[in-house]
């Protein structure tokens, strides 16, 4: 399958000026200004086929939200090599802009007095999109969001949640074939959270979008993406499947189990990190989890086990934490 994002040696660097504290360092930079180099992306490669959905993730300041608006051409590389269905993002052309889409969490393209529904007529405008093809597509998004009651009222009355899925179908109303999104349930609660990531995984199935997706809630991770890049300073520390970064970097597994004598003090068969109606979660080393699990079962009244991966959340801080040890 070919590829639809192909990026090679990514970098975006920035000039930053620098200075020490005091009046006097304030006078001297007015005259000599002293400057360091931040590489906010240094050097990354990574190619995402056609309908691929990809966790791009990372912790604050690793270069996610800069490489997005170098895919949009929002932002020039310093140096290396983009291209997004064989356009050059940097060049904003028509054609290429009506392919592709960019949504920020944190970031309103609707007018705040006005209803969506206005935002909506104005983003066929500005696209050109045929009345009876926008018609379906707006009415189509608004069932498959539930907004029928929300459309006639002005942004400004919506709730954060109800406003990020108005943003998500002003920002698909084109139907583009590639998704840029940047922590699009960010601040949302669990039920919006929950319903924004199988509106993204029902677009991603209908019109076999591509889909490169940033977010700190390893719940959408999880539910929508297969494959994950973790990047960190700039670089890319991992490209692969989630199940085999899991495997790759946890060094434990999570045993949850609950017994039949709730009193029994378990500290001793592994660390307990959780207590919960009944039922313990015990951390263990990977390499001691099946004779821990066998003596567990021959040595208490087990009523229920059952062994799992360490979450995803702590596999990725782990992955930093081994990266900044180097």
């Amino acid at each position: 399958m070919s590829s639809v994002v192909s990026i090679s040696e990514l970098a975006k660097h920035y000039q930053v000026p620098e200075r020490e504290g005091g009046l006097k360092a304030s006078v001297v930079s007015l005259f000599k200004r002293k400057y360091k180099t931040v590489k906010a992306v240094n050097g990354i490669s990574f190619d995402v086929r056609a309908g691929e959905v990809v966790g791009f993730l990372g912790p604050n300041g690793a270069g996610k939200t800069t490489t997005l608006k170098m895919l949009s051409g929002l932002l020039h590389p310093t140096s290396g090599k983009i291209s997004v269905m064989s356009y050059e993002p940097r060049l904003r052309s028509h054609d290429y802009l009506r392919q592709i889409t960019l949504v920020m969490g944190n970031r309103n393209q609707l007018t705040w007095d006005l209803p969506a529904l206005d935002s909506f007529d104005l983003q066929r405008a500005v696209y050109g999109i045929p009345f009876d093809d926008f018609k379906r597509t707006r009415d189509e998004f608004i069932e498959l969001l539930d907004l029928k009651d929300l459309v006639t009222k002005p942004v400004r009355n919506l709730s954060l949640g109800e406003r990020m899925k108005m943003e998500i179908v002003a920002a698909l109303l084109h139907k583009p074939k590639v998704l840029f999104l940047d922590e699009p349930t960010i601040g949302l609660d669990v039920t919006m959270q929950r319903r924004i990531r199988s509106f993204v995984a029902e677009y991603n199935k209908r019109y076999n979008a591509t889909v490169l997706l940033t977010s700190h809630y390893m719940a959408d991770v999880e539910a929508l993406c297969k494959r994950v890049i973790v990047i960190h300073h700039g670089r890319i520390l991992f490209d692969g499947d989630l199940s085999n970064l899991v495997g790759q970097f946890s060094s434990y597994k999570t045993l949850s189990l609950s017994l039949q004598n709730s009193t029994v003090d378990l500290s001793k068969y592994g660390e307990v990190v959780g207590k919960e109606d009944g039922r313990v979660t015990l951390r263990v080393p990977k390499a001691q989890t099946s004779h821990v699990t066998a003596k567990l079962l021959s040595e208490l009244q087990v009523a229920d086990l059952t062994v799992e991966d360490a979450p995803v959340d702590d596999v990725i801080d782990q992955v930093f934490s081994q990266k900044e040890d180097a």
